[in-house]
Protein backbone atom coordinates (compact mmCIF):
# COMPACT_ATOMS: atom_id res chain seq x y z
CA UNK A 1 0.00 0.00 0.00
CA UNK A 2 1.87 3.36 -1.20
CA UNK A 3 2.00 6.44 0.87
CA UNK A 4 0.73 8.74 -1.58
CA UNK A 5 -1.45 8.94 -5.52
CA UNK A 6 -0.32 11.05 -8.18
CA UNK A 7 -3.06 12.30 -10.56
CA UNK A 8 -2.35 13.34 -14.28
CA UNK A 9 1.94 12.51 -14.25
CA UNK A 10 2.11 13.63 -17.96
CA UNK A 11 -0.32 16.44 -18.12
CA UNK A 12 1.81 19.33 -19.92
CA UNK A 13 0.95 22.20 -17.22
CA UNK A 14 3.57 23.95 -15.07
CA UNK A 15 1.57 23.82 -11.76
CA UNK A 16 1.85 21.08 -9.31
CA UNK A 17 -1.11 20.72 -7.16
CA UNK A 18 -0.20 19.00 -3.77
CA UNK A 19 -2.35 18.08 -0.96
CA UNK A 20 -0.81 17.47 2.71
CA UNK A 21 -3.78 16.48 4.39
CA UNK A 22 -5.69 14.31 1.74
CA UNK A 23 -6.89 11.36 3.70
CA UNK A 24 -7.30 9.63 7.14
CA UNK A 25 -6.13 6.57 6.54
CA UNK A 26 -4.42 4.76 9.06
CA UNK A 27 -2.32 1.75 7.57
CA UNK A 28 -2.94 -1.62 9.64
CA UNK A 29 0.98 -1.47 10.44
CA UNK A 30 -0.19 1.18 12.78
CA UNK A 31 -1.50 0.51 16.23
CA UNK A 32 -3.58 -2.15 14.08
CA UNK A 33 -5.07 0.45 11.77
CA UNK A 34 -6.57 2.54 15.35
CA UNK A 35 -5.47 5.28 16.46
CA UNK A 36 -6.90 4.80 19.70
CA UNK A 37 -9.82 7.56 19.11
CA UNK A 38 -13.61 7.53 18.49
CA UNK A 39 -14.82 7.21 14.49
CA UNK A 40 -16.30 10.56 14.83
CA UNK A 41 -13.10 12.40 15.47
CA UNK A 42 -10.91 10.84 12.37
CA UNK A 43 -13.90 12.30 10.46
CA UNK A 44 -12.64 15.52 12.13
CA UNK A 45 -10.56 18.19 10.63
CA UNK A 46 -7.91 16.84 13.06
CA UNK A 47 -7.57 13.69 11.23
CA UNK A 48 -7.49 15.20 7.57
CA UNK A 49 -8.18 18.34 5.55
CA UNK A 50 -11.95 17.50 4.94
CA UNK A 51 -13.21 18.34 1.15
CA UNK A 52 -8.86 19.19 0.02
CA UNK A 53 -8.88 16.07 -2.10
CA UNK A 54 -12.18 16.89 -3.88
CA UNK A 55 -10.45 20.30 -4.67
CA UNK A 56 -6.68 19.16 -5.66
CA UNK A 57 -7.71 17.00 -8.27
CA UNK A 58 -10.46 19.08 -9.85
CA UNK A 59 -7.96 21.92 -9.87
CA UNK A 60 -4.92 19.78 -10.88
CA UNK A 61 -7.26 19.17 -14.14
CA UNK A 62 -9.01 22.64 -14.36
CA UNK A 63 -5.11 23.47 -14.79
CA UNK A 64 -3.70 20.81 -16.83
CA UNK A 65 -1.13 19.80 -14.02
CA UNK A 66 -0.37 16.71 -12.07
CA UNK A 67 -1.50 16.44 -8.39
CA UNK A 68 -0.59 14.56 -5.74
CA UNK A 69 -1.61 13.76 -2.46
CA UNK A 70 -0.63 12.09 0.53
CA UNK A 71 -2.76 8.50 1.28
CA UNK A 72 -2.19 8.00 5.45
CA UNK A 73 -3.53 10.67 8.14
CA UNK A 74 -1.82 13.51 9.54
CA UNK A 75 -2.79 12.05 13.14
CA UNK A 76 -0.27 8.86 11.94
CA UNK A 77 2.59 11.29 10.64
CA UNK A 78 2.15 14.99 9.66
CA UNK A 79 3.84 15.57 5.66
CA UNK A 80 3.65 18.97 6.17
CA UNK A 81 5.94 19.15 9.40
CA UNK A 82 9.86 19.05 9.08
CA UNK A 83 11.19 15.95 10.33
CA UNK A 84 12.74 17.29 13.70
CA UNK A 85 9.30 19.17 14.31
CA UNK A 86 8.00 18.68 17.97
CA UNK A 87 4.37 18.40 15.87
CA UNK A 88 5.63 15.85 13.57
CA UNK A 89 3.20 13.24 15.54
CA UNK A 90 0.60 14.83 17.61
CA UNK A 91 -0.08 13.48 20.93
CA UNK A 92 -2.96 16.07 21.47
CA UNK A 93 -4.92 18.15 18.72
CA UNK A 94 -8.35 20.38 19.30
CA UNK A 95 -8.95 18.56 22.31
CA UNK A 96 -8.61 15.03 21.54
CA UNK A 97 -5.48 13.01 23.23
CA UNK A 98 -4.01 10.65 20.62
CA UNK A 99 -3.52 7.50 22.62
CA UNK A 100 -1.07 5.68 19.65
CA UNK A 101 0.65 8.16 19.80
CA UNK A 102 0.67 9.07 23.85
CA UNK A 103 3.91 7.09 24.35
CA UNK A 104 5.59 6.68 20.73
CA UNK A 105 9.80 5.50 20.73
CA UNK A 106 11.83 7.07 18.91
CA UNK A 107 11.43 3.72 16.60
CA UNK A 108 8.06 4.36 15.48
CA UNK A 109 8.37 7.53 14.64
CA UNK A 110 10.75 6.31 12.04
CA UNK A 111 9.29 3.62 11.22
CA UNK A 112 6.16 6.08 9.98
CA UNK A 113 8.93 8.44 8.63
CA UNK A 114 10.84 5.32 6.29
CA UNK A 115 7.55 4.42 5.17
CA UNK A 116 5.20 7.16 5.02
CA UNK A 117 6.20 10.74 5.98
CA UNK A 118 9.94 10.29 3.18
CA UNK A 119 8.22 8.15 0.17
CA UNK A 120 5.59 10.96 0.08
CA UNK A 121 8.40 13.47 -0.19
CA UNK A 122 10.59 11.70 -2.46
CA UNK A 123 7.95 11.41 -5.29
CA UNK A 124 6.49 15.30 -4.56
CA UNK A 125 10.45 16.05 -5.05
CA UNK A 126 10.36 14.16 -8.23
CA UNK A 127 7.53 15.16 -9.91
CA UNK A 128 8.37 19.34 -8.55
CA UNK A 129 11.63 18.73 -10.89
CA UNK A 130 9.77 17.23 -14.05
CA UNK A 131 10.38 20.70 -15.54
CA UNK A 132 12.62 23.72 -14.35
CA UNK A 133 9.52 26.06 -14.10
CA UNK A 134 7.08 24.30 -11.61
CA UNK A 135 4.78 25.84 -9.83
CA UNK A 136 3.43 24.88 -6.47
CA UNK A 137 -0.11 25.06 -4.83
CA UNK A 138 -0.58 23.45 -2.27
CA UNK A 139 -4.18 22.44 -1.04
CA UNK A 140 -5.20 22.62 2.50
CA UNK A 141 -8.67 23.10 4.06
CA UNK A 142 -9.75 24.55 7.75
CA UNK A 143 -12.72 23.83 10.47
CA UNK A 144 -15.38 26.78 10.54
CA UNK A 145 -14.46 27.09 14.18
CA UNK A 146 -11.84 25.69 16.82
CA UNK A 147 -13.51 24.21 20.17
CA UNK A 148 -13.99 26.92 22.28
CA UNK A 149 -13.15 29.67 20.06
CA UNK A 150 -14.46 32.69 18.00
CA UNK A 151 -15.75 31.22 14.49
CA UNK A 152 -13.25 32.19 11.54
CA UNK A 153 -14.47 34.80 9.23
CA UNK A 154 -12.51 33.48 6.02
CA UNK A 155 -13.53 31.68 3.32
CA UNK A 156 -10.61 31.30 1.74
CA UNK A 157 -6.77 31.68 3.40
CA UNK A 158 -3.78 32.47 1.06
CA UNK A 159 -0.74 31.24 3.69
CA UNK A 160 2.80 32.66 2.31
CA UNK A 161 6.55 33.22 3.35
CA UNK A 162 8.17 36.13 3.88
CA UNK A 163 11.08 34.39 2.10
CA UNK A 164 9.07 34.40 -1.23
CA UNK A 165 5.01 36.06 -1.50
CA UNK A 166 5.31 37.00 -4.91
CA UNK A 167 2.20 34.55 -6.20
CA UNK A 168 0.73 34.57 -2.76
CA UNK A 169 0.30 38.65 -2.95
CA UNK A 170 -0.67 38.09 -6.51
CA UNK A 171 -3.49 35.82 -5.93
CA UNK A 172 -4.76 37.38 -2.36
CA UNK A 173 -5.00 40.62 -4.78
CA UNK A 174 -7.18 38.51 -7.55
CA UNK A 175 -9.38 37.33 -4.48
CA UNK A 176 -10.26 40.21 -2.96
CA UNK A 177 -11.08 41.53 -6.13
CA UNK A 178 -14.37 39.00 -6.64
CA UNK A 179 -16.02 41.42 -3.80
CA UNK A 180 -17.89 38.46 -2.22
CA UNK A 181 -14.86 36.86 -0.18
CA UNK A 182 -13.46 37.17 3.05
CA UNK A 183 -9.95 36.44 2.22
CA UNK A 184 -7.17 35.55 4.79
CA UNK A 185 -3.76 36.67 4.59
CA UNK A 186 -1.74 34.38 6.83
CA UNK A 187 -4.91 33.27 8.00
CA UNK A 188 -6.16 31.38 10.05
CA UNK A 189 -2.83 29.96 10.17
CA UNK A 190 1.01 31.45 9.62
CA UNK A 191 2.52 30.55 6.20
CA UNK A 192 5.57 29.39 7.10
CA UNK A 193 7.41 26.85 9.18
CA UNK A 194 10.89 25.75 8.68
CA UNK A 195 11.02 22.29 7.05
CA UNK A 196 7.15 22.32 5.78
CA UNK A 197 6.44 21.17 2.49
CA UNK A 198 6.30 24.73 0.79
CA UNK A 199 9.67 25.44 2.49
CA UNK A 200 11.00 22.07 0.95
CA UNK A 201 10.34 22.14 -2.13
CA UNK A 202 9.53 25.38 -3.30
CA UNK A 203 11.28 27.54 -1.55
CA UNK A 204 14.41 25.69 -0.60
CA UNK A 205 14.39 25.60 -5.15
CA UNK A 206 13.29 29.10 -5.87
CA UNK A 207 10.18 27.97 -6.99
CA UNK A 208 7.30 29.99 -7.33
CA UNK A 209 4.56 29.33 -4.98
CA UNK A 210 1.16 29.20 -3.03
CA UNK A 211 -1.12 27.61 -0.37
CA UNK A 212 -4.60 27.91 -0.02
CA UNK A 213 -6.66 27.11 2.25
CA UNK A 214 -10.54 26.67 1.49
CA UNK A 215 -12.88 26.90 4.67
CA UNK A 216 -14.18 22.68 4.58
CA UNK A 217 -17.92 23.54 4.72
CA UNK A 218 -17.57 25.18 1.57
CA UNK A 219 -16.29 22.30 -0.01
CA UNK A 220 -17.94 19.39 1.00
CA UNK A 221 -19.51 17.82 -2.28
CA UNK A 222 -18.26 17.63 -5.67
CA UNK A 223 -20.31 20.27 -6.96
CA UNK A 224 -18.75 22.84 -4.78
CA UNK A 225 -15.06 21.19 -4.96
CA UNK A 226 -15.85 22.17 -8.94
CA UNK A 227 -16.93 25.65 -8.54
CA UNK A 228 -14.14 26.42 -6.25
CA UNK A 229 -11.61 24.69 -8.98
CA UNK A 230 -12.78 26.63 -11.88
CA UNK A 231 -12.46 29.65 -9.95
CA UNK A 232 -8.70 29.19 -8.32
CA UNK A 233 -7.46 27.48 -11.89
CA UNK A 234 -9.20 31.42 -13.55
CA UNK A 235 -6.97 33.33 -10.58
CA UNK A 236 -4.60 31.44 -10.05
CA UNK A 237 -3.51 31.71 -14.04
CA UNK A 238 -3.74 35.83 -13.58
CA UNK A 239 -2.38 35.97 -10.31
CA UNK A 240 0.84 33.86 -12.33
CA UNK A 241 0.58 36.16 -15.31
CA UNK A 242 0.70 39.88 -12.75
CA UNK A 243 3.86 38.27 -11.52
CA UNK A 244 4.98 37.31 -15.01
CA UNK A 245 4.33 40.24 -16.19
Amino acid sequence: MTAYRIIGKDRPGRWLVTCDHASNRVPDWVAGGDLGIAAADMARHIAYDLGAAGLTERLAAALDSPAILSDFSRLVIDPNRGEDDPTLVMRLYDGTIIPANRHIAEAGITERLDRLYRPYHDAYAALAARRPDTVIVAVHSFTPCLKGRSPRPWQVGILHSHLDERLSRALIRRLEAEGDLCVGDNEPYHGHLPGDAIDRHALAAGRLNTLIEVRNDLISGAEAQQAWADRLARLLVAALGDVAG
